[in-house]
């Protein structure tokens, strides 16, 4: 059914699609509670979003604790506020579920997320990795969960543990799918009835949750690794290595399809819904996995749009946004600038807001190295101006088809 297609980026410098800024700062801030100790922990060098929601009245921003001095792993803004403005940050749901960001672990509260999916029924899925300081020390305080709230009360009506013995010592739940299309008619007006999709980036694999059932199992392929040869990466100069695996999830409803993608490759990569959805694997049994096309260089952030089934995804090193669609193999340049676009972790088609594409690009890179400035823009949510994908540079890439490609463990 899908052909192998090599992504290559043609004239990418002449994309001059603009981007509106949503909201932007140098430095994260937050609304603080009168807590000395959290204000004393506070370290915004340290403090670097993730995760992009995009809710009817609000922004939600997941900030893992990657480092120490993150006041609160989940927060807000505001959708109806000025374009470009900087925000202060609401703890999402409230303070109390942060005291992590003081010192004090409670598992039952917000450890660490870097990714939340609205659903259908207008809940918010939090998933919540249970480490902190995952890029200096890696360590485990709490079991992963997922944490659903009401978004129109703000308070918790579900909690998901996984069982043990789906987890690996290094597992990193960092991202999730929801999969509401394998109802059927007697369980369709069940919220429960759905499907969950999570990507285990440092013990590579997926984890499968039905909701209706409440079970879960775990998936894993060689493709969901880091490739050896792709985890440098160049930003505008600034090079930095990282090599995690699968992280990048989105689904097509209507080809009935989990695309995904490690960080280190310029790889897409899918596997049928179909076949996630229906129990633990044999043993010994191969994930049908496919190739699904190349990319420029590395990216993260990857979206559908189930209208019509374009991908969009953000190669890295072009500090671009791009779409392709699979089934009429058309490409196009959404938007390309070397200053807004320069680590593109989410890339979202916002049902919230008439499919609308919205972005979070931070300069993770800087974080990481430790090098990132407060004099600088370092975080922003962008949203790409309606006016209809004709409006958007057509690329005529080099093109190269071959046959379907099903990759079995030994790729």
């Amino acid at each position: 059914m899908w052909s192998r297609t090599i992504l290559a980026f043609a004239c990418i410098a002449a994309a001059s699609a603009s981007l509106e800024v949503v909201n932007q700062w140098s430095f994260l801030q937050f609304d603080f509670p009168p807590d000395p100790v959290l204000l004393e922990k506070f370290q915004p060098e340290n403090t670097v979003p993730t995760g992009l929601e995009i809710g009817w009245d609000r922004v939600y921003l997941g900030i893992p604790r990657l480092r120490a001095g993150v006041p609160a792993t989940l927060a807000w803004v505001p959708r109806s506020l000025p374009p470009g403005v900087s925000p202060v940050l609401q703890a999402y749901p409230d303070w109390s579920w942060h005291t992590a960001g003081r010192g004090d672990i409670n598992c039952t509260g917000l450890i660490s997320v870097y990714r939340v999916r609205a659903d259908r029924c207008n809940r918010l899925w939090v998933l919540d990795a249970g480490v902190v300081t995952s890029i200096d020390d890696f360590r485990r305080v709490c079991p992963p969960k997922i944490l659903v709230f009401d978004m129109a009360t703000d308070r918790l009506v579900r909690s998901i543990y996984f069982p043990r013995e789906l987890l690996r010592p290094a597992s990193l739940l960092t991202n999730i799918v929801l999969d509401d299309t394998r109802s059927n008619a007697h369980h369709a007006a069940n919220c429960d009835n759905i499907f969950a999709y999570i990507s285990d980036t440092v013990a590579p694999g997926i984890i499968v949750y039905d909701g209706r059932r409440d079970n879960a199992w775990r998936v894993t392929h060689a493709s969901m690794y880091p490739d050896p040869d792709m985890g440098e990466y160049d930003i505008g100069g600034d090079k930095f290595t990282l090599m995690d695996g699968i992280v990048g999830l989105t689904h097509s409803p209507a080809q009935g399809l989990l695309y995904y993608q490690p960080l280190a490759t310029d790889r897409i990569f899918s596997v049928s819904t179909a076949v996630l959805a229906s129990g633990p694997p044999a043993e010994g049994a191969d994930l049908p996995v496919n190739l699904v096309g190349r990319k420029s260089s590395q990216g993260l952030g990857i979206a559908v749009d189930p209208r019509d089934d374009t991908i969009f995804f953000s190669p890295m090193s072009e500090t671009a946004v791009a779409a392709w669609n699979p089934i009429t193999n058309s490409h196009r340049v959404l938007a390309q600038d070397a200053e807004k676009l320069q680590f593109c972790a989410e890339v979202r088609w916002a049902e919230r807001d008439n499919g609308a594409i919205w972005v979070l690009s931070t300069r993770f890179h800087k974080f990481f190295k430790r090098s990132v400035s407060k004099h600088e823009i370092n975080v922003r949510v962008l949203r790409i101006v309606e006016g209809g994908y004709g409006g958007y540079l057509s690329l005529q890439p080099h093109i190269q088809r071959r046959s379907t490609a099903n990759l079995t463990s030994n790729f």
